[in-house]
C-alpha cells in the first residue's frame, strides 16, 4: 500500500500563499533552518531532512515566491497524525502566519476524521491551544523512544 495521491491544496491570503505542492519547497531553507535555528533538530542532516518530507505531508507558506514558513505531517491518512517541524522564520513572525499556517494545516481535506492529532513543543502552547489542542487527557499511557535510549531489564 502506498500514500494516497493527494491534489496539492493552494491557499492565499493577501501576499501570502500555503501550498501543499512538493516541487515549491526550498529544501535547503528547510534544512537550514531546521539544522541551525531549531531547538528540536539542532544539527540534523540534510539526508534525513529529505527522507523525512519525502514521507511527510509537507506546507510550504510562501510571500511571493519564497519560501517563509513550513509545516508537515506525519500520518497514515486514516486514524493519526504527528504535526511536526512548524516553523515561521523570524523575519515574518508576529502577523498571525503560524496560526494560519497551523488552520490550513488542520482544515486538510486528507486529514479529516482522524482518531487523534499529536506534537511536542517546548514553546508555543498557548499557539495551539488556541486551536484546539490539549494537554494529554492520559498522558501515563503515552511513551517514547529517545535517540540513544538503551532497552532496559
Amino acid at each position: 500500500m502506498t500514500q494516497p495521491e493527494l491534489a496539492p491544496i493552494d491557499v492565499t491570503r493577501g501576499e501570502y500563499r500555503i501550498s501543499t505542492d512538493r516541487a515549491l519547497l526550498d529544501v535547503d531553507l528547510i534544512h537550514r533552518f531546521l539544522a541551525d535555528q531549531s531547538y528540536w533538530a539542532r544539527g540534523i542532516e540534510r539526508a534525513r531532512v529529505v527522507r523525512s518530507l519525502e514521507h511527510s505531508l509537507c506546507f510550504g507558506l510562501y510571500r511571493a515566491d519564497a519560501l517563509i514558513g513550513f509545516a508537515r505531517v506525519v500520518t497514515d491518512y486514516a486514524t493519526f497524525a504527528f504535526l511536526s517541524d512548524v516553523f515561521v522564520l523570524p523575519a515574518d513572525r508576529g502577523r498571525g502566519l503560524a496560526r494560519w499556517l497551523l488552520e490550513v494545516v488542520q482544515a486538510h481535506p486528507g486529514l479529516q476524521g482522524l482518531r487523534r492529532w499529536m506534537l511536542v513543543t517546548k514553546d508555543a502552547h498557548g499557539l495551539y491551544r488556541k486551536l484546539g489542542w490539549s494537554n494529554p487527557l492520559h498522558p501515563e499511557r503515552l511513551m517514547e523512544i529517545s535517540a540513544g535510549a538503551k532497552p532496559t531489564d
